[in-house]
């Protein structure tokens, strides 16, 4: 159950916990190398509401080798590691920790690849209706 505080979100309240344990982590389906920790939220993507907040994880090696978009909308930090723009052939930009990238939904962005690996944190939730 959603803690009303919350608003349209679908958030639980919970209190600190370690969020790097390894316990909670999960392949993200369609991407090799790339894990995803779920902190808080849900989506319910039929009705296109909610949010979540997860780390995303990126072993070394890791891509996503075609542009992505989604419905929602997006906020990534890169915590640790770098991540580039591009593919491993042709890098087109190198982004270090502490970077940090805002989307509306339906932006293409990527393809992108890890060297080294990476960790992010990202917000992401549909958008208001209008």
């Amino acid at each position: 159950m959603a803690e009303p505080g919350f608003g349209r979100f679908m958030k639980d309240h919970r209190e600190f916990f370690n969020a790097l344990a390894a316990d909670g982590w999960r392949a993200v389906p369609g991407y090799v190398g790339v894990e995803e920790n779920i902190l808080s939220g849900r989506f319910d993507h039929p009705n296109k509401t909610g949010a979540v907040t997860r780390l995303s994880r990126w072993a070394a090696g890791a891509s996503v080798e075609h542009p992505v978009s989604h419905d929602w909308c997006e906020e990534v930090f890169l915590v640790s590691g770098t991540l580039s723009i591009g593919t491993v052939s042709e890098e087109t930009q190198l982004l270090e920790a502490g970077t940090y990238a805002v989307r509306p939904a339906h932006v293409e962005h990527g393809p992108f690849f890890t060297r080294d690996g990476c960790l992010m944190i990202e917000f992401l939730y549909y958008p208001p209706a209008v």
